[in-house]
């Protein structure tokens, strides 16, 4: 049967979701019964084929009058919470986008409400619904690479000045007394976490036993645009290096290594580049199972939820550490420059340091950064 679902926040990156559950509808999967904004969307701002959706700024309300099963929730930071259990409390089951809170504290508050309510909830990390991920721990746990040393990850992203006045959380470590965390690590490339620490198998907030961070900034912002941070597992390190100031952007990519070898995996293309001694590189594409159609499976089918929220415990660690962080540092003048035609700041060379982070496992500072700091280190 087709399951009617409720979006809260269509503009932004909610217009993917709308344009994912009209996929999905013309699929016969879902059907979309409400959007909840605070201001309502036009005719024009529907896409074709999903009709006229009940609208409302009252989530609750919208779920009662519509009798929806699944509540998608891709509204600013602050309010996941309390917008996850007005849904939880109505019986509804959620598709909640990363990260799913500000703190780690907000999150046990989300995830505990959820599973005395029982219902469903799956954490909008779509790089976990790619089937290249239970590839690469069948690869490991094989051998294919040898033993495994660690994780690393990079992220090298352009965002113009624009981007940090798109709402006003953005960039924003803080607004009105409520913690917002919108650094480079916790949102943009917050899958470049999620997914190293998916690949390790140490994705459980009990697998983490100490973190390190590099917090800064070259933008006119409260959060950090150019970081790095390294979590301790008991299975090896987990670095991840990221910035939004790239010279020249690339695709964000982790790479497992091996003391035989080592696995790329750019894990917003499904690509996978396994090299290993005695055997010529080996490059695969891989298939991936959307997390609305893997919710709606697990409630029509009894299918496995790809992304439950105790999966995302250790990624909500690192929130927590860089939530409680000294503030990041901003950037000497003589580490950036902007481009005004582009009307963004870069970072010359960070581009080669985000990669030497993923490839030695190290932090910027240790890489002999000018810039960078020492090291915050929570545990």
């Amino acid at each position: 049967m087709t399951v009617p679902v409720v979006l809260a926040g269509a503009r932004g990156h909610g217009r993917w979701h709308l344009d994912n559950i009209r996929r999905l509808q013309a699929r016969g999967v879902v059907r979309l019964a409400g959007i909840c904004e605070l201001t309502p969307l036009t005719a024009a701002e529907i896409p074709d084929g999903l009709g006229t959706p009940e609208q409302s700024a009252d989530l609750g309300a919208l779920l009662d009058a519509t009798g929806a099963r699944i509540a998608v929730i891709c509204t600013p930071i602050p309010t996941h919470t309390d917008l996850a259990l007005t849904a939880a409390v109505r019986g509804a089951h959620l598709l909640l986008e990363k990260p799913p809170a500000p703190s780690y504290a907000e999150f046990r508050r989300m995830a505990d409400g959820v599973a005395e309510a029982r219902v469903a909830c799956q954490i909008g990390f779509q790089s976990l619904g790619s089937h290249a991920v239970p590839a690469i721990r069948r690869l490991i746990a094989e051998g294919a690479i040898g033993t495994v040393k660690g994780v690393g990850a990079a992220g090298a992203w352009a965002r113009d000045e624009a981007y940090y006045r798109r709402a006003p959380w953005a960039g924003r470590r803080r607004l009105d007394g409520a913690d917002v965390v919108d650094g480079v690590l916790t949102n943009p490339l917050a899958h470049a976490v999620a997914t190293g620490l998916a690949l390790l198998g140490t994705t459980r907030a009990e697998d983490v036993t100490g973190i390190e961070t590099e917090l800064l900034r070259a933008n006119a912002i409260e959060s950090d645009d150019t970081s790095c941070v390294r979590v301790h597992t008991p299975r090896g390190p987990v670095t991840v290096a990221a910035t939004l100031c790239a010279e020249h952007p690339g695709e964000p990519y982790v790479l497992v290594h091996g003391d035989r070898g080592r696995i790329t995996f750019w894990y917003k293309q499904d690509r996978v580049l396994l090299q290993r001694t005695g055997h010529g590189p080996e490059e695969t594409e891989y298939g991936r199972t959307d997390l609305l159609e893997n919710l709606a499976g697990h409630l029509e089918h009894g299918t496995a939820l790809l992304v439950p929220p105790d999966d995302t415990g250790a990624f909500m660690r690192v929130v927590e550490a860089i939530r409680t962080a000294p503030d990041p540092a901003p950037l000497p003048e003589t580490a950036w420059r902007s481009l005004p035609d582009e009307r963004r700041r870069i970072v010359p060379g960070v581009e080669g340091l985000v990669a030497a982070a993923a490839d030695t496992l190290a932090l910027y500072s240790e890489l002999g950064a000018s810039w960078a700091l020492p090291n915050e280190v929570s545990t």
